[in-house]
């Protein structure tokens, strides 16, 4: 069963240079141990939920995810722990997974570090990244869908939070 993923880093002088997240099988007695379901009724019992189960562990990651709204980077069943669509042959990962990558990248994702996430989709998890790297970080995420690119960047603009970090130079989604 093709379930979840593992994060690889690409990290120079301590800074993150790439995120990706590869695609591994599991089976399903180890998918029951993972606590992946924890959907929400909302972003915050969204994060409610992913905390309850263990999926999120650190304050910094849940901060992050309380902070940016996932409601805003996806039209419909936002707060569902399943991938969405958002058009253009592409999804947006499941909430935990957007967790789990935090998660990793949380030692890294520090006050002034930069970090690109290749293939941004929606710019939800990028936007993520822009909350954790702190007032002097850039997240940069980089999508090779010019569809997806305008999408993501009017998905920002509807969130305060992500759109402040565009209009600061935190985050940055090149067209």
């Amino acid at each position: 069963m093709l379930s979840t993923g593992i994060v690889l880093l690409n990290v120079f002088k301590k800074r993150v240079l790439c995120v990706l997240i590869i695609p591994v099988l599991v089976s399903s007695s180890t998918r029951s141990i993972m606590a992946w379901r924890s959907s929400g009724s909302n972003n915050d019992d969204l994060v409610r939920q992913l905390k309850r189960n263990g999926v999120i562990k650190s304050e910094r990651v849940e901060m992050a995810m309380r902070t940016i709204n996932r409601g805003n980077f996806v039209k419909s069943n936002a707060f569902a722990d399943s991938p969405q669509t958002i058009g253009y042959s592409a999804t947006i990962s499941a909430p935990h997974m957007h967790a789990v990558a935090l998660e990793q990248l949380n030692d890294y994702l520090k006050e002034g570090s930069s970090v690109l996430d290749v293939g941004s989709g929606s710019g939800y998890l990028t936007a993520c990244m822009g909350v954790m790297v702190g007032e002097t970080g850039k997240a940069v995420g980089i999508e090779h869908i010019p569809e997806l690119v305008e999408k993501s960047l009017k998905n920002i603009a509807s969130d305060p939070t992500a759109q402040s970090l565009i209009e600061s130079g935190r985050l940055v989604i090149p067209r």
